[in-house]
């Protein structure tokens, strides 16, 4: 296996922990309040802004563990450049990944037509995130085992 396809392993590996174990720790905490309280809004407010950050700081800290683990191994060192393909396939990624985060985006604003709960709303949001992530990590791997 290529350094990308490890590395992309390792990132959709840790995109589903981390999501996963963040809602099991925050979910206790949703409030018991009604539907469009003060209180509701503070929780998904924090809970998307947390989860932003706990995400940006786990995925630092994988990757630096990643990398000091592949050199361990390998005895190789991180490739320094990416050529074409790596570059096509960033794209390739980055494009299916926005567009699953779009279409949740355009969910969620539906939901909010049809009169659902606010709740609803940030429910799809935070699940598009979530799915978009998945899918940059899933593409990423898809291209680099079976190609363009």
């Amino acid at each position: 296996m290529t350094y990308q396809e490890k590395k992309s392993i390792v990132s959709l590996i840790s995109v589903i922990l981390i999501f996963g174990f963040f809602c099991l720790y925050m979910y206790p905490q949703h409030p018991e309040g009604g539907l469009q309280s003060t209180e509701t809004f503070r929780y998904w407010g924090s809970f998307v802004l947390v989860l932003t950050l706990v995400s940006i700081a786990a995925h630092i800290v994988i990757s630096i563990i990643f990398n000091i683990l592949f050199r361990i191994t390998t005895r190789e060192k991180e490739p320094a450049f990416a050529d074409e393909l790596d570059k096509f396939i960033e794209l390739k990624a980055h494009r299916n990944s926005f567009f699953v985060f779009i279409l949740g985006f355009l969910f969620a604003m539906g939901s909010l037509v049809i009169y659902q709960p606010s709740q609803a709303m940030f429910m799809i949001l935070i699940a598009s995130g979530f799915l978009s992530d998945v899918t940059g990590s899933v593409t990423k791997l898809y291209h680099y085992r079976k190609g363009i």
